[in-house]
């Protein structure tokens, strides 16, 4: 019989859906890579699949196509590059709780889904903090943690604040979540326990 709360974690090479930010990415890692003496990773970026007795939600984030937020589960935005900017929509991204929706490269995924969670409790946590969730400047280390802010950074922000246990979830073998460790620094302001699971994770 199948579960009827759970909560899936998918890991998505960065620009699978895209061959600019494909090769942006690249640039960016090897950049990175040079500037801190190491060798380089795949990038990849994350989201959630969280299923409840009134169907699945896919939680991410994602630049605005349109102006129909409603229809995509949308409940926060937040500004891309500088908040000055972020009065376009062209700069401004969505953070997405969408009933019945689906991840646009889920095909191309990488060793996921990754079951996180069948507790009815953190996957009703996690739906309900999704509009909770900082809309910090996305590509921007407005935390001072050497991080960008960005998609990995909302789902390690909910594993976090749902007191899921994080220290054991990585991405695939030879690959990195920039914005990862924003996301945990992020809820470490915003929750007590989050101090405790940052450092199991250090």
């Amino acid at each position: 019989m199948a579960e009827t709360y759970t909560v899936d974690l998918y890991w998505l090479p960065l620009g699978a859906d895209g061959r600019s930010v494909r090769v942006n990415g690249r640039v960016y890692e090897a950049l990175v890579a040079l500037w801190q003496r190491r060798e380089r990773f795949d990038l990849y970026h994350s989201a959630l699949e969280v299923t409840t007795p009134e169907g699945t939600y896919v939680i991410e984030m994602a630049p605005i196509p349109d102006r129909d937020g409603g229809e995509r589960g949308v409940v926060a935005e937040g500004p891309v590059g500088t908040r000055l900017a972020g009065r376009l929509r062209l700069f401004r991204y969505e953070v997405r709780r969408w009933r019945g929706g689906s991840i646009p490269d889920v095909a191309e995924a990488v060793e996921s889904p990754n079951r996180i969670s069948a507790d009815a409790a953190v996957a009703t946590r996690i739906l309900e903090l999704v509009p909770q969730v900082p809309t910090h400047v996305w590509g921007r280390d407005e935390l001072g943690v050497h991080d960008m802010w960005n998609s990995n950074s909302l789902i390690a922000w909910l594993l976090v604040r749902a007191d899921v246990h994080i220290a054991s979830i990585a991405p695939p073998a030879g690959g990195r979540a920039p914005g990862w460790a924003a996301g945990i620094a992020a809820a470490e302001a915003s929750a007590p326990t989050a101090a405790r699971l940052l450092r199991a994770v250090a």
